[in-house]
């Protein structure tokens, strides 16, 4: 096919070139624009009609003129070279290498949109995934094959939990199983970029990792990429490589703040708080790439940071991403100005899929009826907290101060751990078992008698020897 040029530029706005009188262009399909001083920038088809495209630029239209600059069109969409030599590299929101690295001699190139999978094909996620993490491990347990947001509020360290779960993250299985992280940063500083490049060095994570690193000052269209590169060497690594492939993306509100911006720039009519009214559609062509497909042994996993703005869970960034993933885990800032890390809002966090990835052979057979414990013991501290503000805790029954100790107790030993403290799945629920031993045994409503008998006992004669 010969391919035509154009130069047809009728107008430019932002990062967007409107070309006429063209013809078979397609949604999506990459674009040379050659300027007159004989450089070449690359673009993709954002809208393609009858005789009219947009191509959105990756990187600046300074120097784009109307009379003097050419375009061409490639015939394909934007396509990623992929091998597991990636393992251990760090690349930019393009997918060029960053690190000062030999460019990736690729075994294939994959298509960065994905393959749509087919529903029939797809697989329910199962088996557990350690994060190291006990708010995340003991009471909102990430399975394979699950997509789980982190949500988050400006100022809150979602940056350094994104690191630990990326460097502590671990299959367990009878079976030596490989397992790898995809880290994809999307719109950060600087400042950010070196942390987590030198965080992933030091402790050695590096090398079962890729990471893409989007910068603030690079072109806003970029961020819209990155992710996608992400997601396609997940894919590969998962699908073709056989790995279990945990994705970390951070932060989708930037992501979403690129999406408004170009949607501007075509003039659009904008949908909620000015984002473009197809972000869900947009969205679940991100998150709904996560997931288990009948008759392969790899898996994606996936975990979006998402930044609130205002701290605001209806926002509809935050409100559309928990329509489509399954739970949500919640930073919260009280916890944070306790000086508590990870700050890990337990009430309001869910993992729809957790109980398909714990019990007997999985986890623990006590794991359900511990976490529906601490919840239910912790929820009832913080209700009467907020009493005792009332009425004073001399008021309380001996019970309510109890769960009042408890839940002062939970947040300080259950949700606070080290940096770089990674806990088992063991030691998370004997943690909790040590915690739920402080409650008079009437209370303990949620856990089987046997379980109590059989991991809880040891601890409440700790408890007792205590007292005496």
């Amino acid at each position: 096919m010969m391919m035509r040029e154009y130069k047809t530029i009728t107008k430019i706005a932002g990062p967007l070139v409107f070309v006429s009188d063209v013809s078979d262009v397609g949604y999506n399909e990459m674009a040379e624009v050659a300027l007159p001083n004989g450089e070449r920038r690359m673009g993709q088809v954002l809208e393609s009609s009858k005789g009219l495209a947009v191509i959105q630029l990756f990187g600046p239209t300074a120097g784009v003129n109307i009379s003097g600059t050419k375009v061409k069109f490639l015939g394909e969409t934007m396509m990623l070279g992929v091998s597991p030599d990636m393992l251990g590299r760090v690349f930019d929101g393009m997918g060029r290498p960053r690190d000062k690295g030999p460019k990736i001699v690729p075994e294939k190139r994959v298509d960065i949109n994905g393959a749509p999978i087919n529903p029939y094909s797809r697989d329910s996620p199962k088996d557990f995934i350690q994060t190291g993490v006990s708010t995340i491990d003991g009471l909102n347990t990430l399975v394979r094959g699950q997509k789980l947001p982190i949500f988050s509020g400006s100022g809150l360290p979602h940056n350094a939990l994104a690191v630990q779960i990326a460097r502590q993250a671990k299959v367990i299985s009878k079976e030596k199983e490989p397992f790898a992280v995809v880290f994809a940063a999307v719109g950060i500083t600087h400042e950010e970029a070196a942390y987590f490049m030198r965080d992933f060095k030091k402790t050695g994570a590096l090398s079962r990792a890729v990471l893409f690193l989007n910068l603030a000052d690079d072109p806003s269209v970029e961020r819209i990429i990155t992710p996608r590169l992400a997601l396609s060497t997940a894919e590969y690594l998962a699908y073709e490589k056989d790995m279990h492939v945990l994705v970390i993306i951070t932060d989708m509100t930037n992501y979403c703040e690129a999406l408004r911006e170009i949607a501007a720039a075509r003039e659009e009519v904008p949908g909620r708080r000015g984002y473009p009214g197809y972000m869900y559609t947009d969205l679940s062509t991100i998150y709904e790439r996560a997931g288990r497909i009948r008759g392969k042994k790899g898996t994606v996993t996936q975990l979006s940071i998402l930044t609130m703005p205002g701290d605001d869970i209806t926002h509809p960034i935050a409100d559309l991403t928990g329509y489509i993933t399954e739970g949500q885990i919640v930073l919260g800032r009280d916890l944070h100005r306790k000086a508590i890390y990870p700050p890990v809002d337990v009430l309001p966090c869910l993992s729809r899929l957790m109980n398909l990835g714990i019990g007997k052979e999985r986890t623990r057979e006590d794991h359900r009826g511990v976490a529906d414990q601490l919840y239910a013991g912790y929820a009832t501290g913080r209700d009467l907290r907020a009493l005792s503000a009332v009425v004073g805790a001399e008021a309380l029954s001996e019970t309510d101060r109890k769960y009042l100790e408890f839940a002062d107790a939970f947040e300080d030993k259950f949700i606070r751990q080290g940096h770089d403290q990674d806990r088992s799945i063991e030691q998370t629920l004997d943690l909790g078992w040590e915690l739920l031993s402080a409650l008079p045994p009437g209370e303990l409503t949620r856990v089987k008698k046997d379980f109590i008998a059989k991991y809880g006992k040891k601890f409440r004669k700790e408890e007792e020897a205590k007292k005496e």
